[in-house]
């Protein structure tokens, strides 16, 4: 019973940050007409910015959040400025924006190994491979044990929605990012500033991955290609919820986690343990699915579109 309710606990605080980091996919895609391939490496830098203040500087994991997505906030914004930003004035196809951020997300892979490799040599922290699960703290619920980021991590993404419900509907940014999406040559009529609508759209978007990695860091291994492993799942999630909505994004993102999670589990139940090395599978094989099924995602199903 105990085993069970843990493993729920565990699947619902994945699927979150699943949804957290396929809403930061879709926000830039829609945005800037973008695939970011910089999620990656965003993704293992909000890890690895929480592993590492909560050694140097103490306190719960959960402190260090707000810096993890601030970190990869500005990163996303900084690869706006620089590399983005000057392709999209160059009207560039969008394969090659996608393939620019790979080259970005290939750089910050990079500085990442020789972050990590500081915090080895000088400090002596275990950085090629982490598990702070261990450092999560377990809640007594009348009968039951429920480790926090079973509330934390579903809390966030249900603040996520709530605040980005508000941000582009009841503020002027907001309604300019959602004119941007829908109609960019509106935007540029209606005498707003598409590349400070932009440049946000890649600075909540960097936030958002940051702070995905960083929840993910109470639930799976830290090493520097976590990101890398993991991108096909985010990018599932913003598929199966549809790249058009954010909302879409969230949903998609959290129902991939949750099948993807229990669904491992159920067959390792019933297969043996070594079904585990194929988790990856589920993910990709929902998505197929979806492409085939139902293109434009879960989005569609409450806009009358298919």
């Amino acid at each position: 019973m105990f085993h069970l309710i843990d493993l729920l606990v565990k699947a619902i605080a994945y699927s979150s940050c699943i949804g957290i980091g396929a809403a930061s996919i879709t926000l830039i895609y829609n945005a800037t007409r973008t695939f970011n391939f910089t999620h990656a490496s965003l993704v293992a830098w909000g890890m690895y910015i929480v592993f590492a203040l909560t050694h140097l500087v103490g306190y719960t994991p959960y402190h260090h959040l707000p810096f993890a997505a601030l970190f990869c906030g500005l990163i996303g914004g900084a690869t706006y400025l620089s590399v983005n930003r000057r392709l999209l004035k160059a009207k560039a196809s969008p394969v090659t924006l996608m393939m620019s951020t790979l080259g970005v997300d290939l750089i910050l892979f990079g500085f990442l190994n020789v972050f990590s490799d500081y915090l080895l040599r000088v400090y002596r922290l275990p950085a090629k491979y982490f598990i702070f699960e261990t450092r999560d703290a377990i809640l007594s619920l009348g009968p039951f044990l429920i480790r926090l980021v079973g509330i934390v991590a579903p809390a966030i993404l249900v603040t996520v929605v709530v605040l980005l419900h508000f941000f582009l509907t009841k503020t002027k940014l907001g309604i300019s990012m959602r004119a941007a999406i829908e109609n960019p040559e509106l935007l540029s009529l209606s005498g707003a500033n598409p590349e400070l609508t932009y440049a946000l759209a890649w600075l909540i978007g960097g936030a958002l991955a940051g702070l995905s990695g960083a929840l993910l860091t109470m639930l799976v291994a830290g090493y520097t290609a976590a990101g890398m492993t993991m991108i096909a799942i985010f990018f599932a999630g913003a598929i199966v919820g549809g790249l058009y909505s954010i909302y879409g994004a969230l949903l998609g993102g959290f129902l991939v986690g949750l099948g993807e999670y229990l669904g491992v589990s159920q067959i390792a139940s019933l297969a043996g343990g070594w079904i585990y090395a194929y988790r990856p599978a589920i993910p990709l094989l929902v998505m197929a699915a979806t492409l085939l099924i139902q293109p434009a995602g879960l989005a569609a199903l409450w806009g009358g579109k298919r």
